[in-house]
């Protein structure tokens, strides 16, 4: 069993108060029981339990992150940025990832909660607005990420997807594309149907309408790129699309797959594709991907700052973070 502060007063025959008295505030104590109680837990081994501490102090060291694809690395990014951004503060990250499934969120949540972690980032898979509103009556400030707050009730941090989805399908039609398909799900995720949305506008706008072909699929994951790029190269030659614009650049790098190995369809020659996030193995790809860029980790400090602000200042006003996106273009569109 580990020592405690009492075994560590014992053994330097002092009062368990002169012992946390040389632990936070050594200066109002004697050098010779400095120099005992030090001796005592040297030998003891006894290492102070400062996240309890801080708890019964009413002031945790650690924030919450909940994200809905812990695969992706455009999210390992986003909490890389919060962990640098929380290592500033002396604040540490508990990570949680639901794979998009509404029963592990709220698995993680009831964790956090009963952790009394000091705030909560949340990438949401659900609809989490009630239960976010029980965390701040609670005390436990929240900040969606990678999501626009569309009430206002909560402040968040994301990048403009219907922007970026225009971006993309207005790229894919100056490179000459007219058959574009769009590939992507599952659709209750809000960031899917904003690049969507995007990808439409682009299309209605385009001096002659073109129609967004949409590919659905199960999960934002590499293999169900590549399952769809196998549905794509079944159908009859003439039925192709000539352009893939993928909801991720997860789903991309599948498709990408599926189409080189089957070796009908060269990219980009006979089809371009472009993603987004633009994770790093985008580049390296054996034809490097198109993709549009979300400024991940600036995401994640963003929101780490935010959170720790409303946990300061419960009163401060929701306010809604948006960055633009930016198109990176590489070899997969024909560029």
């Amino acid at each position: 069993m580990p020592a405690s502060i009492r075994d560590v007063a014992v053994r330097a025959g002092v009062s368990v108060g002169t012992v946390s008295n040389v632990l936070n505030r050594p200066e109002e104590v004697s050098t010779e029981s400095v120099d005992r109680v030090t001796r005592a837990i040297e030998e003891l081994g006894y290492v102070r339990n400062d996240a309890a501490r801080k708890l019964r102090a009413g002031v945790s060291t650690t924030v919450g992150f909940v994200v809905l694809d812990g695969q992706n690395p455009f999210y390992n990014d986003v909490v890389r940025g919060a962990e640098d951004e929380a290592s500033r503060h002396g604040i540490a990250i508990l990570y949680g990832n639901t794979d998009e499934d509404v029963a592990r969120e709220k698995m993680y949540l009831d964790l956090f909660e009963e952790q009394q972690v000091r705030g909560l980032l949340i990438a949401p898979y659900g609809d989490v607005t009630a239960r976010l509103q029980r965390l701040r009556s609670r005390g436990i400030a929240a900040v969606l990420v990678d999501r626009f707050s569309g009430d206002g009730k909560f402040s968040s941090v994301s990048v403009d997807s219907v922007v970026g989805g225009t971006m993309a399908v207005e790229h894919l039609i100056a490179a000459g594309r007219r058959r574009i398909a769009f590939v992507g799900g599952p659709f209750d995720i809000r960031q899917v149907t904003d690049r969507l949305a995007g990808a439409r506008v682009a299309a209605e706008n385009a001096a002659a309408p073109i129609e967004i072909e949409v590919l659905a699929t199960g999960a934002m994951t590499v293999e169900e790129g590549v399952a769809a790029g196998a549905r794509i190269v079944s159908r009859p030659r003439r039925e192709w699309p000539d352009a893939l614009f993928a909801a991720n650049d997860l789903l991309a790098l599948g498709l990408l797959q599926s189409l080189v190995v089957d070796g009908r369809m060269l990219v980009p020659h006979d089809i371009a594709i472009i993603g987004f996030d633009d994770i790093a193995f985008a580049g390296a790809a054996a034809v490097p991907l198109s993709s549009i860029r979300q400024p991940s980790r600036m995401i994640g400090r963003t929101a780490l700052r935010i959170v720790l602000e409303e946990a300061a200042d419960p009163s401060s006003i929701p306010r809604q973070t948006v960055f633009q996106p930016e198109l990176v273009v590489r070899r997969s569109t024909g560029n």
